[in-house]
């Protein structure tokens, strides 16, 4: 500074105007200096960096680089030539010194928050990331990081310390628990789905309170983001997977088979017994010629056991139509490629109502992709369909428009 009052007071500039002058001038020198540095540290150092990490064989420091920390960092090089120069504005320094305070606070946020999303980027990289997911956290260390910042900012703001601030605040702890009561309940939320496992990212959920149905993208303090199957992305709150029902899918996922539990309904006015050609029939048929056999030897010996009179059909046992086809599907089920062999397989009866004889079918496919799954299941009811009259048995439905329209007419109005 006083280099350059003496130069300008040598120029003929008046003593008072060169004061101002001056001043002037080493700002803009200042601001060049800045500027200059600020160049030099991205264009020239950050290059350098830059060039280091993506060449050399690790990985994790790509991600400090995408989130952007070096660039970040480099902020705080503007600063330091500022405060080194403070010293020519004595008048000033005290407010140059808080404002560069105030500045770097808010760059070691910055730098901070883009050091702790890096390091949710490189804890992703890790299987266990998807049970044990940790962005809730980072969260919390943030909104706790940016809190301390605030309170160094201000304190230094207004001359106080930090303490007189601190305690103020403990005064307020209602307000804040009001003011952050979303967050407190998912950290709380948060902790819980983590140990206990409960959800992960990928998997599978129906939450039909919230209009949830689909796969875990995200977990994060405050909301669980699902992607549902027509690409919707539906917001949950955290605690609500608490306090709330909901379904996860996982459990199917990991046995490695998906339930079939559809039913026929059977009209059962088609429904009897089997006559000595039907039995003849079924003899023919591939998986059912052992059954018959056996069932036939069997209900022999026991009528015969008995003493059964056979003139009137009800007397003793025999086989039905309905029973053979139940047979014949578990069988068929059982020898099906796509069903899985080590879990539950069942071909029972359900009640009976005003839509005949429910026949369910209860399997597990050997396949958890959606679209086999729909085209197995189909397949399998299409050809249960298709061989029920093979057993002399009818598929209820509702009558429709068509048979009304091709029943006979009375001749009567």
């Amino acid at each position: 500074m006083n280099y350059i009052k003496d130069l300008l007071n040598e120029m003929g500039i008046n003593p008072d105007l060169s004061v101002y002058l001056a001043n002037i001038i080493l700002v803009i020198i200042i601001g060049l200096l800045g500027m200059a540095a600020n160049f030099i540290t991205k264009r020239v150092v950050l290059r350098v960096v830059t060039h280091y990490i993506r060449n050399n064989r690790f990985q994790w420091d790509n991600y400090l680089l995408d989130r952007k920390v070096f660039h970040k960092l480099s902020h705080i090089v503007p600063a330091v030539i500022i405060y080194y120069f403070s010293f020519n504005f004595p008048a000033y320094q005290h407010l140059i010194a808080k404002g560069i305070a105030i500045y770097l606070i808010v760059v070691a946020l910055l730098v901070l928050d883009a050091f702790l999303n890096a390091i949710n980027d490189i804890y992703r990289t890790f299987d266990i990331s998807r049970s044990r997911p940790i962005k809730g956290y980072i969260q919390v260390v943030k909104i706790f990081l940016f809190i301390i910042g605030g309170i160094l900012a201000i304190s230094n703001l207004i001359g106080q310390s930090p303490v007189i601030l601190i305690s103020g605040i403990g005064a307020l702890s209602a307000v804040m628990m009001l003011i952050f009561k979303d967050s407190l309940l998912g950290l709380v939320a948060g902790v819980q789905l983590t140990a206990n496992d409960m959800v992960r990212v990928g998997d599978w959920i129906e939450m039909p309170k919230y209009g949830a149905d689909g796969d875990i993208i995200d977990i994060s303090l405050n909301t669980v983001s699902v992607q549902n199957f027509d690409k919707t992305i539906t917001s949950i709150p955290s605690y609500a997977l608490i306090s709330d029902s909901f379904k996860n899918w996982r459990g199917m996922q990991e046995s490695g088979g998906r339930r079939i539990k559809r039913s026929v309904y059977i009209d059962m006015n088609s429904i009897g017994f089997c006559t000595p050609d039907m039995i003849e029939k079924f003899k023919k048929v591939h998986l059912l010629s052992d059954y018959i056999l056996d069932k036939e030897k069997e209900i022999t010996r026991y009528n015969q056991d008995n003493e059964i009179d056979h003139t009137v059909q009800v007397n003793g046992r025999a086989m039905t139509n309905i029973g053979v086809f139940r047979a014949y599907i578990t069988r068929y089920i059982e020898q099906h490629p796509k069903i899985h062999s080590s879990m539950t397989r069942i071909v029972r009866q359900l009640p009976p109502g005003e839509t005949g004889l429910p026949i369910e079918i209860y399997c597990f496919i050997n396949d958890i992709n959606w679209a086999t799954y729909e085209g197995v299941q189909s397949d399998l009811f299409d050809h249960i369909l298709a061989v029920a009259k093979e057993f002399n048995l009818h598929v209820f439905q509702s009558p429709s428009g068509n048979d009304f329209k091709n029943m006979p007419s009375t001749g009567t109005y």
